[in-house]
């Protein structure tokens, strides 16, 4: 069985075009079948703050009206997937940018309204493989955005970490999958004011304790659960960490394992 890379990119890359440049020079590089999941970091905001559209944020999460949807689609569908798509293939790593709606690759509900209502949210309900499926095999790399759809014509937001954690899940019975979270920070730390505390691994046993004894905590926690999601729904590999972790063996990051 072959094995697939899933590697979702955060703000701390998308919003630095050096940063981005490097790390999709580098991505080219893997010689193997891989998924690209991407944020859409600060743009979105910058954008309609430009606008002078309000932006409305409840625990970290972005409400998302109409008009709010369809500035994160010109945003995160558009600019940003497209000129990740284009530095691919400046790299001759073949590439196509996908929302969840194109080849109706992932179909999501519409969040409940309550108790919080985040407006045009959507919680991943069913990714289909077919068709990246023949895209892999011809070595073609899917770039996904933080955008799916419900299958009667909407899109929706989606959250980023859950699509990645998702497709991961939904190609673990055709590859060996292994999923890789990339932000600014080594992996998960034990002391938050310390880069080198890092949490060499966390299993379902010292996950607990680090919550109960306030080391994760806020936005960590939802990254956290969709790992664990991954691991105990077959996927093989989950590591957090600095986007180094792909290119150097050595380099220190958080494993998460059952």
């Amino acid at each position: 069985m072959k094995t697939l890379k899933i590697i979702k990119i955060g703000g701390n890359i998308i919003d630095d075009d050096d940063a981005l440049k490097q790390f999709l020079k580098a991505f080219a590089t893997i010689d193997a079948p891989k998924i690209l999941v991407h944020g859409g970091g600060k743009l979105a905001t910058k954008l309609a703050q430009q606008m002078q559209v309000e932006v409305k944020m409840i625990d970290g999460r972005r409400v998302t009206d109409q008009v709010t949807l369809d500035i994160i689609t010109m945003v995160y569908a558009g600019k940003i997937n497209k000129t990740i798509v284009a530095q691919l293939q400046a790299h001759n790593c073949n590439a196509i940018g996908f929302s969840g709606a194109d080849g109706n690759t992932i179909v999501s509900d519409l969040r409940p309204s309550k108790p919080i209502d985040y407006g045009f949210a959507g919680d991943v309900k069913k990714v289909n493989t077919e068709t990246l499926e023949i895209l892999l095999n011809n070595e073609i790399t899917p770039v996904f955005c933080a955008i799916t759809h419900d299958k009667k014509g909407q899109l929706l937001n989606t959250n980023a970490d859950t699509i990645a954690s998702e497709l991961a899940i939904g190609f673990a019975s055709i590859y060996k999958t292994e999923l890789y979270y990339c932000f600014e920070k080594n992996g998960v730390l034990e002391n938050v004011n310390n880069d080198n505390s890092v949490i060499e691994n966390i299993n379902t046993k010292s996950y607990q304790p680090l919550i109960e004894n306030g080391i994760i905590y806020e936005g960590m926690l939802p990254k956290l659960n969709n790992c664990f999601h991954a691991v105990n729904n077959q996927v093989q590999k989950v590591c957090i960490g600095k986007s180094e972790m792909l290119f150097d063996k050595n380099n220190k990051h958080t494993t998460i394992s059952k």
